[in-house]
């Protein structure tokens, strides 16, 4: 199963990227992943951090590893739960003074099917085009 959405912010790049790559202040802007946490809050390659989702009722926490942090053009994490792998990646590109984000997240393994009810396709991508727009907000309205 893969997941694709995108959204155009209208900020600069600078601005999208610190906002999506500092972690200490997810909680100020993602309603999506909550309770997030690390041991630093910049996003480095090779780091883990936790977070939490909630797909429905029940809370849902991950640790992925982030695989690549290419300043200002990737982010790519990765972890897997219930034999399910997932690995996620977040593209970003300035154009014209605003900043395309592409979200890319692929889901494999031999309980996907099985946990449809957990995971479902339609849910997922909900959570994800939520999350961008989130992000659009958090860095169109923010000072700095």
């Amino acid at each position: 199963m893969v997941i694709e959405e995108s959204i155009t912010i209208k900020a600069s790049l600078d601005k999208v990227w610190k906002t999506f790559t500092d972690l200490a202040c997810w909680a100020d802007w993602n309603s999506v992943l909550r309770n997030v946490s690390a041991d630093d809050a910049s996003m480095e390659k090779g780091q883990t951090f936790k977070f939490c989702i909630r797909p429905f009722m029940f809370p849902i926490y991950l640790e992925p590893i982030l695989e690549e942090v290419i300043p200002n053009e990737r982010v790519v994490w990765s972890g897997s739960i219930f034999g399910i792998f997932s690995r996620h990646e977040f593209f970003f590109e300035e154009a014209a003074g605003e900043v395309l984000v592409k979200s890319r997240e692929a889901f494999k393994g031999i309980t996907l099917d099985n946990l449809a009810f957990v995971f479902p396709k339609w849910r997922i991508k909900e959570m994800t085009k939520a999350l961008l727009k989130d992000l659009k907000e958090a860095a169109e309205n923010s000072r700095g």
